[in-house]
C-alpha cells in the first residue's frame, strides 16, 4: 500500500518551504516596518464563532467530531478568529491595534473545484479600532508595499465600496435583489438582460455591472445618479480615498507627467465588486495579477465596522479593516520570474570524525563551530572515506570539511563546489 496525504492536502518539501519562507520573510519585513505585530490564533474554532460574521458558509467549514456541548471547525479564514481575540482577550488594549498573521486555513473543497485543495496559506493584517480615510489608505498602501517588496509586476488593485453598492441595489424589489446581486458578482450580463424586471431597473442593473474602470470615469458616472445624502457621503469618501492614493504616488490610476504610458501598477474602481457584501461595510478590494498565463487574484480585503461587536461580551463594536494575501498564488506568479530560491540553503561545514575514537571530539568540534559563527554544520554519521566525504560535500554544496582527530585537533580542507 502506498500512503498518500488526504484529498485536498499536500506536503511541502524542503525546496517548497525555502521558497515559501522567501515570500513570508519579505512580507513580514514590510509588516514590521509599518508597526504591525504578529498574532497567532487557534486553528480550531467554535462554529458559532466562525459563522457570526455572515461571510462564511457552513458548507465550506471542515467540521470535527462534536464534543459534548459545542461544534468545532477548522478556521476557513483568520479575520473572525482575530476579531474574537481582539474583542475579548485584548479588550483593554490601546487602539488602534495593528496585527498581522501568517498561517494556514482550511476550506472544504466544493464539487466544482478543480484542484480539490482544502488547506491554504495566508499572510495578512488587521487594523482594528480606527476608521476613516487615513486608515483605509494605510491598509491599501501597505498592500502596495508588500507587492513592491516581492518584485511583482503587472498588478492592479480593484477597489469597490460595499456600503455604496448595497445601497444602489436597494431600488430592486426584495425577491429580485439577491438574483441581481449574484449576477453582477459573476459579471453575468445575459442573466441581467433576461430577468423579469422593468426597463428602468434593467438599465440600473446594467449600469452597476459596468461601473468598472478608471476611478475618475466611474465616479463621474455614479455622480449622474439620483443619490440620497448617505449615498452622496459614501461617494465623497470614495473620491477622497482615490485622490489620497493618487497623491501618494504609489498607486496611480491615471498617466502622470512622469509616466505618460499606462502603468503596470494601477488602481481600478469597480462597484460590481460585491462578492463579500454581507461581510464588509465599506471599501472592499482585490489584488489582481495579469500575465500571459492569465489572471490571478492574489488577495482580498476590506472594511468591516460591525464585526467586532458580535464577539464583545457587551456588544461594543469598533471599526476594522484588513486584507489577506494568498501565498500559493503569490508562489505561482513569482516562480517563473526566477526570483525565488532554486535550491535549499547549503551547509557550511562537514565535520568528519577520523575514527570511532574521535566521535566525542567531532561532536564538540561541530557544536563549537555552530556556537561561534552561527553557521550550518553537518556531522558525518557514516565514517566516510576521504573520497566519499568529498563526493558528499560536493553534492550538498559544502565548502569546508573538518577532519577531527580523537584529541580534538582538526585538519580543515576547502572543497571546490
Amino acid at each position: 500500500m502506498v500512503y498518500q496525504p488526504p484529498a485536498g492536502a499536500r506536503d511541502l518539501l524542503p525546496l517548497d518551504v525555502t521558497q515559501k519562507r522567501w515570500i513570508e520573510d519579505r512580507l513580514q519585513q514590510v509588516f514590521h516596518r509599518w508597526g504591525y505585530h504578529r498574532i497567532i490564533t487557534s486553528t480550531l474554532e467554535r462554529l458559532d464563532t466562525l459563522m457570526a460574521g455572515g461571510a462564511i458558509q457552513r458548507s465550506t467549514v471542515i467540521q470535527l467530531q462534536d464534543s459534548d456541548d459545542e461544534q468545532l471547525g477548522l478556521r476557513p479564514e483568520l479575520t473572525a478568529s482575530i476579531a474574537r481575540t481582539a474583542a475579548t482577550r485584548m479588550a483593554g488594549s490601546t487602539h488602534p491595534l495593528r496585527l498581522y498573521y501568517n498561517a494556514n486555513i482550511f476550506q472544504r473543497a466544493q464539487e466544482s473545484s478543480y484542484s480539490r485543495q482544502q488547506e491554504f496559506y495566508q499572510a495578512g493584517v488587521e487594523l482594528l479600532g480606527t476608521g476613516g480615510l487615513l486608515a483605509d489608505a494605510e491598509v491599501l498602501l501597505l498592500v502596495v508595499d508588500c507587492l513592491h517588496s516581492l518584485g511583482l509586476q503587472q498588478w492592479s488593485i480593484i477597489l469597490g465600496e460595499a456600503g455604496l453598492t448595497r445601497s444602489l441595489l436597494s431600488v430592486f424589489p426584495s425577491p429580485l435583489r439577491d438574483k441581481v446581486r449574484k449576477a453582477i458578482a459573476k459579471l453575468d450580463r445575459m442573466a441581467l438582460e433576461t430577468m423579469p424586471m422593468s426597463a428602468a431597473l434593467r438599465e440600473r442593473a446594467l449600469l452597476l455591472l459596468d461601473l468598472r474602470g478608471r476611478p475618475a470615469d466611474v465616479l463621474q458616472r455614479i455622480a449622474t445618479l439620483d443619490l440620497d445624502p448617505a449615498q452622496q457621503r459614501a461617494l465623497t469618501n470614495l473620491k477622497s480615498l482615490v485622490d489620497l492614493l493618487e497623491e501618494s504616488d504609489r498607486l496611480p490610476s491615471r498617466p502622470t507627467p512622469h509616466s505618460p504610458l499606462p502603468t503596470p501598477h494601477s488602481l481600478i474602481l469597480d462597484l460590481s465588486l460585491i462578492r463579500t457584501l454581507d461581510y464588509y461595510t465599506g471599501v472592499v478590494f482585490e489584488v489582481v495579477n495579469t500575465s500571459e498565463a492569465g489572471q490571478h487574484v492574489l488577495g482580498q480585503g476590506g472594511r468591516y465596522d460591525q464585526l467586532l461587536g458580535l464577539y464583545h461580551p457587551e456588544g461594543q463594536t469598533y471599526p476594522g479593516i484588513g486584507f489577506a494575501l494568498q501565498l500559493e498564488h503569490l508562489h505561482q506568479v513569482l516562480l517563473p520570474t526566477g526570483q525565488l530560491p532554486q535550491q535549499t540553503p547549503s551547509s557550511d561545514w562537514l565535520v568528519v570524525p577520523e575514527s570511532h575514537q574521535a566521535y566525542a571530539a567531532a561532536l564538540v568540534y561541530a557544536q563549537t563551530l555552530r556556537n561561534a559563527d552561527a553557521v550550518r554544520v553537518e556531522l558525518d554519521l557514516a565514517t566516510r572515506s576521504t573520497e566519499d566525504a568529498h563526493r558528499y560535500a560536493q553534492h550538498r554544496r559544502i565548502t569546508q570539511i573538518a577532519w577531527v582527530k580523537p584529541d580534538g585537533n582538526a585538519t580543515v580542507e576547502t572543497v571546490n563546489p
